[in-house]
């Protein structure tokens, strides 16, 4: 059976409605990346920081999968599939997506900011004084800027195995996600599905472009590999 590593960014779930934060009217406009998203910010001012992702948690739940998570899950009927995502949220997952690596976190877990290993499900509004069965208090399950990436060497060792590898939804330009592709077979066949059409990959064989959105391009090429 082929393996296929599905790279998954922003895009894909700015189409079931969750804003990015380069885009016009998200969340992120009301903050400044430095005080909601680093480990300098926690420190600085934790409530802040909790009324942030309090409020990114509240959209989550409020959206949906879209056709192109959807899509993905009927990879599996014929391949082994993984998808490595920069994407917080859960959407791939209540898609049906079995094999999910997220490499910045998950916005629907909390962690003891002292003891790492001290993960919860957590799907209601965080607060200061909510603390871990040790007696410390919980921060977000999230990757912030300045943080190291403990999931990359898994996503690596994933992405060398792949036949192919799509990716949907990102520009590749946020690093160290973005170098993933660049662990691949050379030869492995890629998908980029991007309606960018300044986004490419250098040094590589066997990719195709598919400029379309999420929703678009992706149920179009998971008809073409299911039934080629």
């Amino acid at each position: 059976m082929e393996k296929i590593v599905v790279l998954s960014g922003a895009g894909i779930s700015a189409e079931s409605g969750i804003k990015t934060f380069r885009d016009s009217g998200g969340l992120w406009e009301e903050y400044a990346i430095e005080d909601v998203a680093t480990p300098e910010a926690w420190q600085r001012n934790p409530k802040l920081v909790l009324d942030f992702y309090n409020k990114r948690r509240s959209q989550l739940l409020s959206v949906e999968p879209n056709i192109a998570h959807k899509s993905i899950v009927a990879l599996e009927k014929k391949f082994d599939v993984t998808i490595i995502t920069q994407n917080v949220d859960d959407l791939h997952e209540r898609a049906g997506s079995r094999n999910v690596v997220h490499l910045h976190g998950e916005l629907l877990k909390v962690r003891s900011e002292k003891y790492e290993s001290l993960i919860y499900d957590w799907k209601k509004d965080l607060f200061l004084g909510d603390l871990c069965e040790k007696g410390t208090q919980l921060r977000p399950h999230i990757v912030w800027f300045g943080e190291l990436v403990p999931m990359m060497d898994k996503a690596i060792a994933i992405v060398r195995e792949a036949d192919i590898v799509i990716v949907v939804g990102t520009s590749m330009n946020v690093y160290p996600a973005a170098g993933l592709i660049h662990a691949s077979k050379w030869d492995a066949r890629k998908f980029i599905v991007n309606p960018d059409k300044e986004v490419r990959v250098t040094n590589h064989a066997n990719i195709k472009y598919i400029f379309e959105n999420a929703t678009k391009g992706i149920p179009v090429l998971v008809a073409e590999l299911m039934n080629g």
